[in-house]
């Protein structure tokens, strides 16, 4: 008989830390750099320990992922078919570069994810994105078809929105090398995008 017991404080607590600490551990050095003895020694917990609450580095990974897929898609599920076109890409625009500079790790963690060739999520990609995306851009085709934007090829309109906002966290040292880190590269980014993006789609 399956075990029901809800799992104690302790017990949800750990995991957090665990998985916290493994998030840390992937987006430094990737799915196949990452070992359980760091993020055992992240954790500051044992490997046991580790072992008793996942099976192994891969339960770990997918686990990462799998609460990632759905934050990461919020978005551009936010994009309203009924809201005022430039503004609704605008706001995306800016959404995604706050998600950006607010969980780095986690950009980190999918981008080395889709580099190795998606072998852990590509079910979620085509389960989860690829519906959403041919979504938006049928909104975004009926926008330009409408006269509201600008001619533009929806799908490499996102792909554009998902380099230059991503940009920012997946080559952060870089970033903070050139720019010297701090909030006001992200104030930068935001205003050179708007622009950016607000001339390429205006009619």
């Amino acid at each position: 008989m399956p075990d029901t017991k809800k799992p104690s404080r302790i017990q949800m607590r750990n995991r957090r830390v665990i998985l916290d600490a493994a998030l840390d551990v992937f987006s430094r050095h990737g799915y196949r750099g990452a070992t359980l003895d760091q993020i055992a020694t992240e954790a500051g917990l044992s490997k046991p320990n580790i072992l008793y609450y996942f099976n192994g580095k891969e339960e770990i990974h997918v686990t990462l992922l799998s609460q990632l897929m759905e934050t990461w898609l919020d978005p551009l599920v936010e994009m309203d078919a009924g809201g005022d076109p430039l503004e609704e890409i605008l706001a995306y625009v800016q959404r995604k570069l706050d998600m950006t500079r607010d969980l780095p790790r986690e950009s980190r963690l999918f981008a080395n994810e889709i580099l190795q060739g998606a072998p852990r999520m590509g079910s979620q990609l085509h389960d989860g994105l690829k519906p959403l995306f041919d979504e938006k851009c049928a909104v975004i085709t009926g926008w330009v078809a409408a006269g509201k934007l600008a001619p533009v090829d929806p799908r490499h309109l996102l792909f554009s929105i998902w380099a230059t906002t991503q940009h920012y966290a997946d080559f952060e040292v870089q970033v903070d090398t050139l720019l010297g880190g701090g909030a006001e590269v992200f104030d930068g980014a935001a205003a050179h995008l708007e622009t950016l993006f607000r001339k390429l789609l205006t009619p």
